[in-house]
């Protein structure tokens, strides 16, 4: 096979740090307050409009509160657990690594007792008939790891006892996410829209702000995990004051990202582009025989984090990685080291489709090299 002509103008493809938005300068960050405190009217504003502008863009229903947290979706999922579950049994659906952590931090570091854990392989869901409500229910919406998400929140009922917790970050402004089902939800900065590193989001329902006023874990806090105070909800948090101290410099970045966003369309345009890129991959498997999703049924299939099977040996898949990355082709797209041997291509919405189309004619020609 001749080799491409053409190569994508973007060349990333991580699930994490993902790939900029289109068009992004680091003219975009001219007016981020570096030096100045994040406690100042100009920090605190420049933070608060990162707020404000994501639950606007997510359209969070009435009561629902968003902050800036510490250590990335991670710390916001970690502060979030630590600081809501014990008063209750919690139902844990595990189909990927990420949600695999979860399950182990709430079973051996928080040792919670009445713990039920539901889990898949690699590219399939947990039967979510099992779950009961009346228990904290634990989960991640997009299985950044294995390429499978949540269909829809047909399966959470309005009226469940327990609190659900969230970890969204590899679906939100991406997948149509019913946030009324849900008590938790976290992402990060890096993966989503393309963001920088090391802060997280935390939106809290009314629900789980109750159970914040109402329940004292009864372990220790670390500092960055406190959400109350004197048994009420500090609210600095969620109003522009986070626990400690973010670097301005990746909020003035990640408003970058929200304001492309709202360029496109905002959350209905992401999506749609999501879609679209999942739609380039999905002809291109259906052309080719020695390429499957992951995830073979397309209801649970991601449109984010792109999981692939390849009818290659383990050292020729390493190989064809290797191969497109040394030809400026594609970055940064193996699978995740815990994960079945594969290729995973991030297809959020900082990509462009165009560069999808350029993209699958030199997995073609790489495959051809190697096999």
């Amino acid at each position: 096979m001749t080799k491409p002509a053409l190569k994508p103008k973007n060349a990333c493809y991580s699930s994490g740090p993902c790939a900029k938005h289109p068009g992004f300068s680091l003219d975009e960050l001219k007016d981020a307050p570096l030096g100045r405190s994040h406690r100042s009217s100009l920090g605190k504003g420049k933070l608060q409009e990162a707020i404000d502008r994501t639950k606007k863009m997510l359209g969070l229903p009435p009561g629902y509160i968003c902050g800036i947290t510490p250590g990335s979706d991670t710390g916001a999922f970690e502060m979030a657990m630590w600081s809501l579950l014990g008063p209750l049994g919690v139902d844990v659906l595990v189909w990927e690594s990420f949600s695999q952590g979860w399950a182990t931090d709430i079973q051996k570091q928080l040792k919670l007792p009445n713990v039920r854990v539901f889990k898949a392989d690699y590219g399939k869901m947990p039967d979510v008939s099992q779950v009961n409500f009346n228990n904290d229910v634990v989960f991640a919406w997009n299985g950044t790891t294995s390429g499978v998400k949540v269909p829809n929140g047909d399966w959470i009922p309005d009226d469940r006892k327990g609190l659900t917790l969230c970890d969204a970050t590899s679906a939100v402004f991406a997948q149509d996410v019913p946030i009324h089902k849900l008590d938790v939800i976290t992402f990060s900065w890096q993966k989503v829209l393309g963001g920088e590193a090391a802060h997280g989001m935390l939106i809290l329902s009314p629900r789980a702000l109750a159970r914040l006023e109402s329940y004292t874990p009864p372990w220790p806090m670390p500092k960055v995990f406190r959400l109350t105070k004197g048994g009420k909800i500090l609210m600095e948090v969620f109003e522009g004051s986070p626990i400690n101290t973010p670097s301005m410099l990746a909020n003035e970045d990640y408003l970058a990202a929200l304001k492309w966003a709202e360029s496109v369309g905002g959350l209905p345009g992401l999506i749609r582009r999501s879609n679209a890129n999942l739609a380039v991959f999905e002809d291109f498997v259906q052309k080719h025989d020695w390429i499957a999703f992951l995830a073979e049924n397309k209801d649970i299939r991601s449109n984010t984090s792109v999981c692939f099977k390849v009818s290659l040996p383990e050292d020729k898949v390493k190989e064809m990685v290797k191969l497109l990355a040394k030809e400026s082709v594609a970055y940064d797209y193996a699978s995740y080291r815990e994960a079945p041997p594969g290729l995973r291509f991030w297809c959020g919405a900082t990509v462009e489709k165009s560069d999808l189309q350029i993209l699958t004619q030199w997995l073609e020609w790489a495959y051809e090299q190697v096999k």
